[in-house]
């Protein structure tokens, strides 16, 4: 890990399947690149609750989207 400054994700900007996409069983969010790696971490994307809801809308179908 980098001391780097790097910008966050900008929904508004840039396109999320650039700096994202989602684990196999599609619960955590996986930066792709400094950008989006940095976004995972300033933002905590893959906080537990996240990821035990996330698990709970792959049960239902619902989850990742396409």
């Amino acid at each position: 890990m980098s001391k780097a400054s790097v910008p966050l994700f900008n929904p508004r900007q840039n396109q999320w399947s650039e700096h994202f996409t989602w684990s196999k069983n599609g619960t955590e969010i996986i930066g792709l690149t400094p950008c989006g790696r940095a976004t995972v971490l300033a933002l905590n994307l893959n906080n537990p609750i996240a990821v035990t809801v996330r698990k709970q809308w792959v049960s239902a179908g619902w989850h990742p989207p396409k």
